[in-house]
C-alpha cells in the first residue's frame, strides 16, 4: 500500500516514517507539509492511503481532504491523525470523506492496524 503523509511537522513526520516502516507492505511516497504540498503530491503519486493533520500552512486538512476526495472511488483512504480531536472536527472530518478520526497523543499507533488491515484486503 502506498501512503502520503500530510503534516506540518518535520519532526512528526519522521516519527509517523518510523512506524510506518515496520510494515512491510507499506511504501511512503511523499511527505507534505502544507496543502499545496499535499494536494500536488497526491496528484503526482496517487496513493492507496492518505494520513492527513487538519492544522497546515496554506488553509487546512479540510481543503486536502476535499481536493482529493473529488475522485468518488478511486479516491484514496483518508486517515485524520491530529492534535485537535474535538467532537467537531471528528464530525467535519468524517463528513468530508475522511475514512478514520484519530488523536495524535493518544491513538497515534491506531493507524497500524488500519493500514494492516487496509493492505491485507488490498485497497
Amino acid at each position: 500500500m502506498t501512503v502520503l503523509i500530510v503534516d506540518d511537522s518535520p519532526e512528526f513526520r519522521r516519527s509517523l516514517r518510523k512506524l510506518l516502516d515496520t510494515l512491510v507492505d507499506v511504501k511512503i511516497v511523499g511527505e507534505a507539509g502544507s496543502v499545496w504540498e499535499a494536494i500536488q503530491l497526491a496528484a503526482e503519486n496517487k496513493p492507496k492511503a492518505v494520513i492527513l493533520d487538519i492544522k497546515l500552512p496554506g488553509g487546512s486538512g479540510f481543503d486536502v481532504l476535499r481536493e482529493i476526495k473529488k475522485n468518488g472511488e478511486r479516491a484514496p483512504l483518508v486517515v485524520v491523525l491530529t492534535n485537535y480531536a474535538s467532537a467537531h472536527y471528528r464530525q467535519k472530518s468524517l463528513e468530508g470523506g475522511a475514512d478514520y478520526f484519530f488523536d495524535k497523543s493518544t491513538e497515534f499507533e491506531e493507524i497500524l492496524a488500519v493500514l494492516k488491515n487496509k493492505s491485507a484486503i488490498a485497497i
